[in-house]
């Protein structure tokens, strides 16, 4: 939100740094969370009754997203990059919110395997 608040002020070399810093903490995020599965195997959610499908609906976006949103920043900021601003703005307008979406829910997934329902 402050790469969007900065770029609406028209501060541009923030919001450079702010985006290629969200941008490479995003990437380093991947890569632990692609090791960390890959070594420990997938967790079980626990819960049950309505939580259950609340769980698993949120999941279901949040990983089809998060799959959406890889090839979706690398072009935006591929863009960017290649001084296309034009194309840059067009597609960022759905990077954002689907960035927003997959960092938020990925946080409520992990509460919820992790700390709602301890795995067993």
């Amino acid at each position: 939100m402050a790469g969007y608040l900065l770029i609406r002020r028209r501060k541009i070399l923030a919001h450079k740094i702010c985006m290629g810093s969200a941008f490479a903490v995003s990437t380093l995020f991947l890569a632990s969370y692609l090791t960390y599965h890959y070594q420990v195997g997938s967790v079980r959610f626990t819960g049950q009754g309505a939580v259950r499908g609340v769980y698993f609906t949120i999941l279901t976006t949040h990983t089809i997203l998060a799959a959406v949103i890889v090839p979706l920043a690398l072009v935006t900021v591929s863009r960017a990059l290649r001084g296309r601003f034009d194309r840059h703005v067009r597609i960022a307008r759905w990077t954002l919110p689907i960035w927003l979406y997959v960092s938020v829910t990925g946080v409520i997934v992990y509460w919820m395997l992790y700390h709602l329902y301890r795995p067993a």
